[in-house]
């Protein structure tokens, strides 16, 4: 443990101790009187249950409005309520590879117990916008149809948009496996409970896990260990990223984030606005997005999952996140029921750095590509119904002759990820043939 920690304790034990009562409990808030604390601090109770943490979410009259970290079971009027004089804190290090954390940066794998850590708060500062690196260098994810149609650079925000079931965890873990990062921070957030297990062994791997940091905060978590739980696997991307190296932060989903935030908003009296979500959903997505990014040194690419309400890609938090990242990937519903993996639908996917990750030949290679599967797209119904007579349209013609192949190159199996320079070459290859 290091002298400035070893100090902060001793003063947190010898400091006075200032204490509440809890007032009420109000659905999912507690309701505290006589403490004196700011908004974000952490407070503490002493349940039968043990010790429970709460945040202080609001300020109403002269008592604290708290959201628990916890079930509120065992809670009861004139209950003390320890106030601790900061938020919580979580600890970060190289020790944190390879360990899966609960929302609140607790260890929750089985492993030993984090000691000798730094402690840091949650909040962090996204990088000065003068002073942190251009994106020019790209990022391999190890997926084909990514890393050539939509190429992704270190230091990029990239959204992968989807409705339920079509295939974005899956396409997690095979980035996580492909990907050529340093070290990569998963985030999952409200996830359900029996898919934590199955991504971490089944799709992650020990390969894959032995360089990751897993967070993971499931759907019947309280909403406030959600909410903690993007901001903690940022948190903990942003430290690597200060050491200089390249963090790959996958999050999953930033919907369910936004969900959880709309909970706690409208529980401590923020009126609804747009479809239910309150006005601080809108305002806390970039405060969590634009953390992520290239700094002065070493780099966050952030790839976030927005769940989509009926498929609607114009939903106000797809709409919203969409405006705020580098690009965004779209997957079809279409190409999953066909079994089409990765279902990325590429025409209507696109990144806002290619110009600045790829060369003039690889985006010339691309561009063919991508014009002959608009050309088939097009044409489509005519094709499907035989009505389309060959030697009518040029550029129909070569994507009716490529069509297998093309199909080909964008299908790949979640367990073999690609090559970076393969996928250029097959890419050159497919086009010039």
């Amino acid at each position: 443990m290091s002298v400035a920690t070893r100090i902060s304790a001793a003063v947190d034990v010898a400091g006075p101790l200032a204490y509440g009562e809890v007032r009420r409990v109000v659905g999912l808030n507690l309701e505290v009187a006589g403490l004196s604390a700011a908004i974000g601090d952490a407070v503490r109770l002493e349940t039968g249950d043990g010790p429970l943490l709460a945040e202080v979410v609001a300020l109403r009259d002269d008592e604290l409005v708290c959201m628990p970290f916890g079930e509120l079971r065992g809670v009861r009027a004139g209950m003390p309520v320890e106030a601790t004089g900061r938020p919580a804190e979580i600890n970060v290090g190289s020790e944190l590879l390879g360990r899966v954390l609960d929302g609140l940066g607790r260890p929750i794998d089985g492993g030993p117990p984090l000691e000798g850590l730094a402690r840091v708060s949650i909040e962090g500062t996204p990088p000065h916008p003068l002073r942190r690196e251009r994106v020019h260098q790209q990022l391999s994810v190890g997926v084909r149809a990514i890393d050539t149609l939509i190429p992704v650079g270190r230091g990029q925000r990239m959204g992968i948009f989807a409705g339920s079931g079509v295939g974005k965890t899956s396409l997690l873990s095979m980035i996580a496996r492909g990907t050529d990062a340093d070290i990569t921070v998963l985030a999952l957030v409200g996830e359900r409970g029996r898919e934590v297990r199955e991504f971490i062994e089944g799709d992650l791997g020990p390969e894959g896990l032995a360089r990751s940091v897993v967070v993971v905060a499931t759907s019947d978590e309280p909403a406030l260990v959600r909410l903690r739980a993007a901001f903690t696997a940022t948190r903990i991307a942003e430290w690597f990223r200060d050491q200089g190296q390249h963090a790959l932060l996958l999050m999953d989903s930033v919907t369910r984030f936004c969900m959880a935030q709309r909970e706690v908003g409208l529980s401590a009296g923020e009126p609804p606005a747009t479809r239910g979500y309150p006005p601080s959903v809108f305002a806390m997505l970039p405060r969590l997005l634009e953390r992520a990014g290239a700094g002065e040194q070493g780099s966050i690419t952030g790839l976030y999952t927005v769940l989509v309400e009926g498929d609607d890609m114009n939903e106000p938090v797809g709409d919203t996140c969409r405006a705020i990242l580098d690009g965004h990937m779209v997957l079809s519903r279409r190409l999953a029921t066909a079994g089409h993996f990765p279902s990325i639908d590429v025409l209507e996917s696109i990144s806002r750095v290619v110009g600045a990750v790829t060369s003039p030949a690889q985006r010339q290679s691309a561009t063919e590509l991508r014009q002959l599967l608009a050309a088939y797209r097009d044409a489509r119904d005519l094709i499907e119904i035989g009505a389309y007579v060959a030697g009518t349209n040029p550029s129909v013609d070569r994507a009716i002759a490529l069509r297998d192949a093309a199909d080909a190159f964008l299908r790949q199996e979640i367990t073999e990820p690609a090559a970076l320079a393969d996928s250029w070459s097959r890419l050159e290859q497919l086009v010039h043939s």
